[in-house]
């Protein structure tokens, strides 16, 4: 599968037209390089709370509600054009208020209609402590005619197990939208998603925010690029890098992705990390103090 991942900047919009050609913008430049499979980023529908107006797009609260209300509309949009298209998308993550509590979703779109979506498990000390966001399991495996996929949500990339927990439920490839302020954060994100890819012997898709956006709360300032990362092992290049943008430009970045290169590198690979996972001797035992 050819797969577009984004480095995607905000914008302000003055009304709803506004927002709809955006998206079609991005997804017919995307479905005309052939993509199959279109990553948008963490927060990505952020720039729906410009449509409430500046007092309640700076404001935790009101950016929260601003966004929820419109998630709707706003995910028909991206369903049409995955069916017009005939193309996967991963629309951009956002706050959705659901039963008393606000959750991080990311909507997946099949060119069938067919709709879902993945919540972060695991939030970080600002989305809990700044923004009173919750995390809501469980992870999901979407079958797709294009091979079995997972999201990991920015953060949610950084621990193993929740990659171990979409390896071993026969997930290929992980789709990780991110936003990251500062350029560390970026980094600590990358270097999550290529751990899993090494470790899982499967193909990680990152997405990131780009550029400033002062007047919404939370996603003033982001850093990044699209990275497409494998194992560095045979049939992948020796850096694990299959694909990446340059740092906060925004676009689309390009990669092939072969399933069946990732079923035999899991299978014969130089090394076998995804066979080996069980042999950890932390999985049970503790580690012998010794005195020197």
């Amino acid at each position: 599968m050819k797969v577009a991942t984004a480095a995607y900047p905000l914008d302000w919009f003055s009304d709803w037209a506004g927002y709809e050609a955006k998206m079609r913008a991005w997804v017919t430049e995307a479905a005309g390089q052939g993509a199959e499979l279109l990553v948008f980023p963490e927060f990505g529908a952020m720039e729906l709370a410009s449509l409430a107006g500046r007092e309640a797009a700076a404001d935790p609260n009101g950016s929260i509600r601003a966004v929820s209300e419109r998630l709707a509309a706003a995910n028909a949009v991206l369903s049409a054009l995955a069916q017009e298209f005939g193309v996967y998308i991963l629309g951009g993550s956002a706050p959705l208020e659901e039963g008393g509590k606000v959750v991080n979703r990311a909507p997946f779109f099949a060119p069938s209609g067919v709709s879902d979506y993945q919540d972060k498990q695991i939030l970080t000390r600002f989305e809990r402590d700044d923004w009173g966001l919750v995390g809501a399991a469980p992870l999901k495996v979407f079958d797709t005619a294009l091979g079995r996929i997972g999201v990991l949500i920015c953060y949610d990339s950084e621990f193993p197990l929740l990659g171990r927990a979409l390896v071993e439920a026969g997930v290929e490839v992980i789709l990780v939208p991110s936003c990251t302020e500062a350029l560390e954060g970026y980094w600590r994100v990358r270097i999550g998603a290529m751990a899993r890819a090494l470790e899982g012997q499967c193909v990680t898709v990152m997405a990131s925010l780009v550029g400033a956006r002062a007047d919404i709360y939370a996603v003033e300032e982001n850093t990044g690029m699209g990275g497409v990362f494998g194992p560095p092992d045979m049939g992948f290049p020796a850096t694990g890098v299959i694909a990446e943008g340059t740092l906060g430009q925004p676009g689309w970045s390009y990669g092939e992705i072969d399933v069946d290169q990732i079923r035999a590198v899991r299978a014969d690979g130089h090394v076998l990390n995804k066979t080996h996972w069980d042999e950890q001797c932390g999985s049970s035992e503790k580690p012998i103090n010794i005195q020197l």
